[in-house]
Formats: structure tokens, C-alpha cells, sequence
């Protein structure tokens, strides 16, 4: 089963997204934005930039634990990842969301 990203509303009210894998695992998660053409345009924005390996900061918590944010062109981070407790499945989470994010398909569930 291919990835998807679910576009959803918070309890605030805001618009979110975030990028499943085929197994239905959450691998990346946006901030909140008050439009949802602004959620739309930062899905379009993973699509764009999640093939480029350098777009990814690959971060270690004070807690131990590693995550990774994906980044615009433009420096701004347009997606987070959980954390994980390794460097590899960290890892193996960036090459997921390349994988996925190009092709996946969006399931609206704001409408």
C-alpha cells in the first residue's frame, strides 16, 4: 500500500498534515497553519523536496532520542518526524519519506 497524507483540522482549529507510509505509520508531521491553502502548499512542498537529501536536518534530542526535519529551499521547516530511538531508524524514516511523499496520494478530512 502506497503513503498518503491526511490532511486534518487540531483541536484549535488549525490545519495540519501529516505523510503515512504504506503500513500506516506517521512519518512526518507539519505544523499548524490557519489556511488550508497554506497546509495544501506545504504538502506540495514535501512532494517537492523530500527526493533532496540535503533538504533533511537530522537532529539528536537532549533526551537521546533522533528525529529529522525536512526544510524548504528557503530554510523554513515544513515537516517534523517522531522520534526514534536510533540513528538508523531515523534514517530509515528520511529514505520513507522520500519514498512516499512524491506519490502520495491526499486524503482530505477537512471536507
Amino acid at each position: 500500500m502506497a503513503g498518503k497524507f491526511e490532511l486534518y483540522r487540531d483541536k484549535a482549529g488549525e490545519y495540519r498534515f501529516r505523510l503515512k507510509a504504506g503500513n500506516g505509520e506517521n512519518i512526518l508531521g507539519s505544523e499548524g497553519y490557519k489556511q488550508k491553502a497554506s497546509a495544501e502548499n506545504g504538502i506540495a512542498s514535501v512532494r517537492k523536496n523530500a527526493v533532496d537529501d540535503a533538504r533533511y536536518e537530522r537532529k539528536e534530542t537532549a533526551a537521546g532520542k533522533f528525529m529529522f526535519n525536512l526544510k524548504a529551499s528557503n530554510g523554513q521547516v515544513i515537516g517534523s518526524s517522531q522520534s526514534y530511538t536510533s540513528a538508523s531508524g531515523r534514517d530509515n524514516g528520511i529514505e520513507s519519506v522520500k519514498k512516499n511523499a512524491p506519490d502520495a496520494k491526499l486524503d482530505d478530512q477537512t471536507a
